[in-house]
């Protein structure tokens, strides 16, 4: 009797965003847990400069070692994804003929921020015919973009915090309204990249009619992103939620909520905060009864607000004046030792194995090339 194949994954991580380093650690979370008895891995690199690789499959070389973050180099053999074979990859070498590497079933696309998370890689994908976990096109490219996610949220009714969103025209030709615009936020504010994420390039402000620290901050945030979000901030608590789409086709899946605990000698929930320091979670998050509920009612509203598939992670705020406030949706969220996503899931009876297969047989059971 022959034995069954196994399926093929494609592991894609790295890529030419500012959470490079972040994306190669999740991706040695997961490869350390799919189950190789039922599937082969494929681990593909796409470096910095865009260059995709078949590189090493050694989940060490992708954790944090000593505060050191993991990087795709370009040491790997190079690859080409050509279309005249759906889903098929092939091994370029210079001066050689090309080889082909068989098919791939599907592709695990661990990729953070933008040319990644932002619909640019799933456009690739959609275009080669290849099935793939996550979002598509539109919920990756909305969902990354924060100004434009809060727009399909508002016309959703969901309650947010006030922001000013500036385009670089705006930016540019019409700083003075822009300015007069965040002044009224009042109080507090954050402004961030609108289409980054890993809390790059974010900065508090204290004061929103302090203009030169506003501008300060926004010349700051436009240096990984022309478009920025400058957001009131909540007085209150950090709460996140995971959803996964049902395998019966029903409402969207939701996990207990976790909440963040920011470690000492932090302002705000930075990069530096989050990978680099002793921050911590509460599962589930000592929330009221009727707040968990809301919480996890919003994760699903949101998650199908804005036409997401396959997983994702929300972030909320729990304001000291009772409120849930939906922050931003994640697509594709982190799988790093520190990460809330597998976390939550664990709480909730999925453990990490079993949350990677589940992601993956979503993807399995779609077809390719048609529209989602």
């Amino acid at each position: 009797m022959a034995e069954q194949r196994k399926t093929r994954v494609a592991v894609v991580f790295g890529g030419r965003s500012s959470e490079h380093e972040i994306s190669c650690v999740t991706a040695g979370g997961v490869m350390s847990v799919i189950d190789t008895d039922r599937y082969e891995i494929v681990p593909i690199g796409i470096t910095r400069e865009g260059n995709w690789v078949l590189t090493s499959g050694d989940t060490e070389r992708l954790a944090i070692t000593d505060g050191r973050l993991p990087v795709v180099d370009a040491t790997g053999m190079g690859l080409a994804l050509p279309f005249d074979a759906p889903s098929e990859l092939l091994l370029v070498e210079p001066g050689a003929v090309p080889e082909r590497l068989g098919r791939v079933d599907v592709v695990l696309p661990l990729l953070h921020g933008p040319f990644g998370e932002d619909g640019t890689v799933q456009g690739l994908f959609e275009m080669m015919g290849a099935r793939y976990a996550g979002a598509g096109v539109l919920a990756s490219a909305a969902s990354m973009d924060k100004v434009v996610s809060k727009a399909l949220l508002a016309g959703h009714g969901i309650r947010q915090c006030g922001f000013v969103a500036a385009t670089d025209r705006q930016w540019l030709r019409e700083r003075k309204r822009v300015l007069d615009d965040i002044a009224e936020l009042g109080g507090t504010v954050f402004v961030k990249p609108a289409r980054a994420g890993s809390s790059v390039g974010v900065a508090k402000v204290n004061d929103a009619t302090d203009t030169d620290t506003v501008i300060a901050a926004v010349e700051a945030a436009r240096e990984h992103d022309p478009k920025v979000i400058v957001e009131q901030a909540i007085v209150g608590r950090e709460i996140e939620c995971g959803v996964l789409e049902a395998l019966d086709g029903g409402a969207p899946e939701v996990s207990q909520p976790a909440e963040i605990h920011i470690a000492d000698g932090f302002d705000f929930y930075d990069f530096e905060a989050k990978y680099l320091s002793t921050s911590s979670l509460t599962i589930p998050a000592d929330l009221p009864a009727a707040a968990v509920e809301e919480v996890r009612r919003l994760a699903a509203r949101t998650f199908e607000a804005v036409g997401c598939e396959g997983l994702a992670r929300v972030d909320f705020f729990y304001g000291d004046d009772g409120k849930v406030y939906v922050n931003e949706i994640n697509t594709m969220p982190g799988f790093t030792p520190t990460s809330a996503f597998p976390k939550m899931w664990a709480a909730s009876g999925v453990d990490y194995p079993s949350l990677i297969d589940r992601i993956l047989q979503t993807a399995l059971r779609r077809e390719p090339g048609r529209l989602r």
